[in-house]
């Protein structure tokens, strides 16, 4: 991930992307697959420099940001099934840790990957409703915390852990961040349902 002197605006650019998955995701779901894309590649190819070349893990991220956006956004149904997969694997962790405090088996988490790619396939609607609301309330409380102190998305930076922004990876111990996250996913999801979603794509 980017230094700790980009870590707020980084804050903030996730704030913002929540914002708009949580409660308008489906409707804007090309442009939140791109905001999702740019983030997971921008990680993933900022991981491959070195901690102290702060330039190239800047330039890394740009341009592994914008191939990741351009992937999903073209690869629309894989992006879809990118988004319910991503949707049963964050509720395996979040589960799973809620109720154990462990991280959860790797079969529990492919099951449930594949289950919600399946869903999202099937029922793209309303999968794709309750995806953006729950991914998105994910990244505010990220965004969130990352403001008000939480330094792991500045640990990511020396760690070399490309997940930071997985599910549960800031302060575990705190047990109402998943309630936090649930109640926000519920908003948005009922927002989107009665307000900003549709009944047909346009």
């Amino acid at each position: 991930m980017l230094p700790h002197i980009y870590e707020i605006p980084a804050a903030v650019l996730l704030i913002g992307s929540g914002l708009v998955a949580c409660f308008a995701g489906y409707r804007m779901f090309r442009f939140v697959l791109g905001v999702y894309g740019f983030i997971l590649g921008a990680a993933i190819a900022s991981s491959t420099m070195g901690a102290s070349n702060t330039f190239g893990m800047i330039l890394a991220a740009i341009f592994g940001g914008i191939a990741g956006a351009i992937v999903l956004v073209l690869a629309y149904f894989v992006g879809i099934g990118i988004v319910g997969a991503s949707l049963g694997v964050l509720v395996a962790h979040v589960g799973w840790n809620y109720a154990r405090a462990v991280e959860p088996p790797l079969g529990v988490i492919v099951l449930l990957a594949v289950l919600g790619a399946l869903g999202a396939l099937l029922l793209q609607r309303y999968v794709i409703i309750v995806a953006t609301a729950f991914g998105g309330a994910w990244t505010i409380l990220i965004g969130g915390l990352t403001i008000f102190g939480d330094h792991r998305l500045t640990a990511a930076t020396t760690s070399g852990d490309v997940w930071i922004l997985y599910p549960m990876s800031p302060t575990p111990g705190n047990k109402w961040i998943p309630i936090a996250w649930l109640v926000l996913g519920l908003a948005g999801t009922i927002v989107q349902m009665g307000i900003t979603a549709p009944r047909t794509r346009t």
